[in-house]
Parts: structure tokens; sequence; C-alpha cells
């Protein structure tokens, strides 16, 4: 069982897919790279490559950390101050 989240397009090709899913009984975060795979009669369906990252659900509120830092040394590099180093 995954359960979608979010999918971000990262050209007319491919895209970021992040989900959560299930894996002998532990749950998953899953940031994938898709790609467009073409079916007899002309449907497309997206298919996982290997380029990617799973990681516990346990390691979520670290994830979340390294994205308030990304924030962050966004918004000082478009302020342009320095941003600093951890």
């Amino acid at each position: 069982m995954s359960v979608l989240i979010k999918d971000i397009k990262k050209n007319n090709n491919e895209i970021i897919r992040i989900e959560v899913s299930e894996f002998k009984g532990r749950e998953l975060i899953n940031i994938r790279v898709w790609f467009q795979s073409i079916l007899p009669g002309g449907d497309v369906e997206y298919k996982p490559t290997q380029k990617g990252v799973t990681l516990n659900i346990a390691e979520f509120a670290e994830l979340k950390d390294g994205i308030d830092k990304l924030a962050n040394y966004l918004s000082d590099k478009e302020a342009g101050s320095a941003p600093g180093q951890p």
C-alpha cells in the first residue's frame, strides 16, 4: 500500500514523487524519480527509477529540519546576506 503525497514535475518525461509506503511492516517515506512509459494503445503511466531516497517515517523530523534549513538558506541568499553553515 502506498499513499501519494505529491508529484513534482522534473521535465516533460519525469516527475519526482513523494509517497508513504509500507515494506516489511515499516512505514517509509519515498522520494523518487519516476519516468513516463507509453503503454500499447497510447496511454501513459509512470514507473519508478532507482534514483531516489527512502527514509524510515521516524526520520521525518530530521528531513523537515533539513528542509527548514534550506528555506532559511534561500531566504538569506535572497536578502543578500551570507548564508551560514551548520
